[in-house]
């Protein structure tokens, strides 16, 4: 079985992001990229159900220009067998995604496809429920365990009252929360070995695929500054202030 896991490439969680002045976007000029967090989270699963035997090769895939080629590399270095490049200079919306993983997903024919439930960038949510859609397979989102057996996935999964386990027939697409595991450390060595690990390059343009939108972004704006804090004396004077703001 493959299973086939979605990269992308964003902002690290750890720098602290800079709204251009004139509002148009993000300032990435010298900002440190990085895997986005939850498809790493899915990309450690993928490796793991790899070395358990239950899956005989990990594919990655990512959509943009060259540049997301080292966040490959480094999913190359992690355990992946191969990487695919969906080679385009647009920024993709969840649905141009989704039809574009689509065509991969037809080329491979994977058993198991395994996304980060949304990207920290734009945090739609949306690519992993689309891609079950179009492909006409089950879907499991906001996974936090994933067990495979008998031609089947059990996932638990997280929600707003606590916790659900499902299963669904493979093949399925599961979208991977915080808590399914930690992503491994990668060394050196296997970065060394990731260079010579294959990565082909598939123009967004050959298959198919039109990048047009369907929302538009009209401006960018950091959060609003927060107010200082006042100190007061007694729960009196706390209750009048709260008062004078409206807030009793």
């Amino acid at each position: 079985m493959k299973i086939l896991v979605g990269i992308k490439r964003v902002v690290d969680y750890n720098v602290r992001i800079r709204v251009k002045p004139d509002g148009s976007g993000v300032d990435t000029d010298g900002v440190k990229m990085s895997i986005n967090p939850f498809d790493e989270i899915a990309l450690e699963e993928a490796l793991r159900i790899k070395e358990a035997g239950k899956a005989e090769e990990v594919i990655v895939v990512s959509i943009g220009g060259d540049e997301c080629q080292q966040q490959l590399r480094t999913g190359l270095a992690m355990g992946a067998d191969r990487a695919i490049q969906i080679q385009t200079d647009q920024a993709l919306q969840p649905l141009a995604a989704a039809k574009a993983l689509l065509k991969i997903v037809q080329q491979e024919q994977p058993g198991l496809v395994l996304l980060g439930k949304q990207a920290i960038d734009d945090d739609n949510n949306q690519t992993g429920q689309m891609l079950a859609a179009l492909w006409g397979r089950p879907q499991a989102t906001f996974a936090s365990q994933v067990v495979l057996e008998d031609g089947t996935a059990t996932v638990t999964r997280e929600v707003d009252a606590g916790l659900e386990t499902i299963a669904v027939d493979l093949p399925a697409v599961v979208t991977s929360d915080l808590r399914l595991n930690e992503p491994r450390f990668v060394k050196l060595p296997e970065i060394m070995k990731a260079k010579r690990k294959p990565l082909d390059v598939q123009p967004l343009a050959d298959l198919g695929i039109e990048s047009g939108h369907q929302l538009s972004v009209t401006r960018h704006a950091p959060p609003a500054q927060r107010a200082r804090g006042v100190m007061v004396e007694s729960a009196a004077e706390l209750v009048s202030e709260l008062k004078n703001r409206g807030l009793l």
